[in-house]
């Protein structure tokens, strides 16, 4: 393991810790802030994700979000891939997909301008560490060659770390919200 590796399995490591404490004393409307974020960008399309393990649940923002427009949920095509986006409206079926996430049962695919990216670690430059498989750099890299991707990064405060180990391919962040605050890298 080279030492940039090494240095974002510890990050990892550190931050799953800090997270799994954060859920389990989070109480209801953890999705507040991010609520009044997407408020502002009303009837644009979306996609957020279906929490799972101790991830910072998106869903009661995103189902307000959906009686605006259109929101859906990332669908894993295979390693090494770009993410895909189907769909989602609340109270839809959905099935299992990849590493336990839930996807809309039909797909209905469609390309998002924001990105509610769900993450292990951020800090305010607007660093993100991810679980690893790198869909979202990828994807991100992907739509942001195209057309402007807002990237917002939703966590507990308590995934906030100091500095992140980063490489050229880690896409950054445009915004992290969190359930007391918003923050903009670089201010």
């Amino acid at each position: 393991m080279d030492d940039l590796a090494g240095a974002k399995a510890a990050a990892r490591a550190a931050a799953f810790a800090r997270r799994k404490e954060a859920h389990e004393m989070a109480g209801p409307g953890t999705a507040g802030r991010l609520s009044e974020v997407l408020a502002g960008y009303r009837g644009v399309p979306l996609s957020g994700y279906m929490p799972i393990r101790t991830e910072i649940d998106p869903v009661p923002a995103l189902a307000e979000a959906a009686a605006h427009g259109p929101v859906g949920l990332p669908v894993i095509v295979g390693q090494g891939q770009p993410l895909l986006f189907s769909r989602w409206e609340p109270e839809a079926p959905l099935r299992e997909g990849p590493f336990g996430a839930q996807v809309p049962m039909v797909d209905d695919l469609f390309e998002p301008d924001i990105l509610i990216v769900p993450l292990v670690a951020f800090d305010r430059n607007g660093g993100r560490l991810g679980y690893g498989g790198g869909f979202y750099d990828r994807t991100l890299e992907r739509l942001r060659a195209v057309r402007a991707t807002l990237a917002i990064g939703f966590a507990y405060d308590a995934q906030e770390a100091d500095g992140l180990p980063t490489e050229l391919s880690d896409q950054p962040l445009d915004m992290i919200v969190t359930e007391s605050r918003i923050l903009q890298p670089g201010c």
